[in-house]
């Protein structure tokens, strides 16, 4: 069966610093993480195929992040950032895709979760830029705080052209046990057919010492509930995961959590969803 990691990042701390690694309890993560070091782990669990995604809001990571991807086989798709408040967003889109590695940007992401604003996605300005996305044939993840669901889904609403992806399933209270009121703001994002999820980022959202799959199992059994497993993806969050799991413990954790699925569901939540969403070029 083929196997799509839907999201990982990698980065290289001479090239540019991560400044949201300053965080002490981070500190794991102050080293360089690069394609080689994840082709290891990834191969290792029998994965095809991965999406790699942006970490910084920087116009220079995105090409960088293309031509690693255009360097070998096993990135599939890149989720890049742009400027969506740009006036000249589509032509940067544009130009984005004529560089090395660009017939593999199909996303773009930028960092919600850390703008003030709680009404972000709602900007005239952003959704402009939204739609350019659109309009360019990407689709757009959506990086948020669960107290940010109700506005995404008003974003979600008003821009049905443009396919969300939700990483992380919105970054639902996992330590706390708190289902509400994220379950229900997670249905309404859910009840919106240009929406997809991300079984990703889930171990670090709970007590990175102490998780089990069972403490998950409420939290991603309400996201099969609302999106169904065709709408849903498999990410491994390498190597923000190591803090709470090395890959083949995320990976095998997700696998626990969806043994009930057919063959047909299953397929279609660690690759379909991906190849679909994304236009994903599988070899």
């Amino acid at each position: 069966m083929t196997l799509v990691d839907a999201h990982h990042h990698v980065w290289d701390l001479s090239v540019r610093d991560q400044d949201w690694l300053a965080d002490p309890e981070l500190s794991a993560l102050r080293r360089d993480f690069t394609l080689a070091d994840l082709a290891t782990e990834a191969r290792a669990a029998g994965v095809d195929a991965t999406v790699l995604v942006q970490t910084v809001t920087v116009p220079d990571e995105t090409p960088e992040l293309l031509a690693a991807a255009h360097r070998g086989p096993l990135v599939a798709g890149v989720v890049g950032w742009t400027d969506l408040t740009a006036p000249d967003v589509a032509d940067t889109l544009a130009s984005l895709r004529e560089l090395p590695g660009g017939e593999r940007l199909v996303g773009i992401r930028h960092q919600v979760q850390g703008e003030r604003d709680p009404h972000w996605l709602l900007r005239t300005d952003v959704r402009r830029g939204l739609a350019a996305v659109a309009a360019a044939g990407l689709a757009y993840d959506l990086v948020i705080h669960a107290r940010q669901l109700p506005a995404t889904t008003e974003a979600a609403r008003r821009l049905p052209q443009l396919t969300f992806v939700l990483d992380h399933l919105g970054k639902p209270p996992i330590a706390a046990a708190a289902l509400h009121p994220w379950a229900g703001e997670l249905a309404a994002l859910a009840a919106l057919p240009n929406t997809v999820a991300k079984l990703s980022g889930l171990v670090t959202e709970a007590d990175w010492a102490a998780w089990t799959p069972d403490g998950l199992r409420p939290f991603t059994d309400t996201a099969l509930d609302a999106f169904g497993p065709d709408r849903l993806m498999f990410g491994s969050d390498w190597p923000v995961c190591r803090l709470a799991a090395d890959y083949g413990r995320v990976l095998a954790a997700a696998r626990e959590l969806t043994a009930g699925l057919s063959a047909a569901e299953s397929g279609a939540l660690f690759a379909a969803t991906a190849v679909r969403t994304y236009g994903l070029d599988l070899p």
